[in-house]
C-alpha cells in the first residue's frame, strides 16, 4: 500500500512542478555577440562574470573594447554587515550581510546600453560571540554565495536590454 501512495505522490509531484512554472536555469541569452568586461582586473567578480559570460551565454568575450559590441563596466563592488539584533546584554545577535555590485553597460564608443545601475543581495545570519571564527567563516561562505548571485542577477539585466530594445523598435 505504501509504494502506491509513494507512486501517487511522485506522480503528483512530477505534474504540479511544471505546471507551476519552474524549470532549471539555462543559457542566458545575451543580446550580444562580443563582450568586453571592464574594470577591477584582479577582483574575483570580474573573473566571476567573465566565466557567466562565456559559460552561460551565447555571447564570446572580447580581447578588445573596439572589437565588442558591448562594453560591462564593473565600476564596484562593497560588502557590508548591518546589526539587526542585540541581546539585552548589548550583545550582538543577529546580523544582515549585504552584497553591492554596481556596473553599467556601453558600446565601445560609450553610449549606454544600460545606465549605472546596483544589484543589491541581502542575507541574514545569526551571531554568537561564543563562536567568532565559526560565524567569520560563514560569513565569507555567504558572500561567495552573494557574489555569485549578484552575477546571475546581473547577465538576467543585460539579458534585458534585448526585450527592452525589441520594445523600442
Amino acid at each position: 500500500m505504501s509504494r502506491i501512495l509513494r507512486g501517487c505522490v511522485v506522480a503528483a509531484v512530477c505534474v504540479a512542478v511544471p505546471a507551476c512554472g519552474f524549470h532549471l536555469r539555462g543559457k542566458v541569452d545575451l543580446p550580444f555577440e562580443t563582450v568586453f568586461v571592464e574594470g577591477m582586473p584582479y577582483a574575483g567578480l570580474t573573473l566571476q562574470v567573465k566565466r557567466g559570460i562565456e559559460g552561460a551565454s551565447n555571447s564570446r568575450l572580447s580581447e578588445t573594447r573596439e572589437g565588442a559590441q558591448a562594453v560591462v563596466e564593473l565600476l564596484g563592488d562593497s560588502q557590508e554587515r548591518i546589526i539587526l539584533a542585540v541581546s539585552g546584554g548589548g550583545r550582538v545577535r543577529e546580523l544582515q550581510l549585504r552584497y553591492r555590485v554596481t556596473f553599467r553597460v556601453t558600446d565601445p564608443k560609450k553610449r549606454e546600453w544600460l545606465s549605472r545601475d546596483d544589484v543589491v543581495i541581502l542575507r541574514d545570519m545569526t551571531y554568537d560571540d561564543a563562536q567568532v571564527l565559526a560565524k567569520e567563516a560563514e560569513a565569507k561562505q555567504l558572500f561567495r554565495e552573494m557574489q555569485a548571485d549578484a552575477v546571475q542577477q546581473l547577465l538576467r539585466r543585460i539579458q534585458a536590454i534585448q526585450a527592452a530594445s525589441e520594445v523600442d523598435a
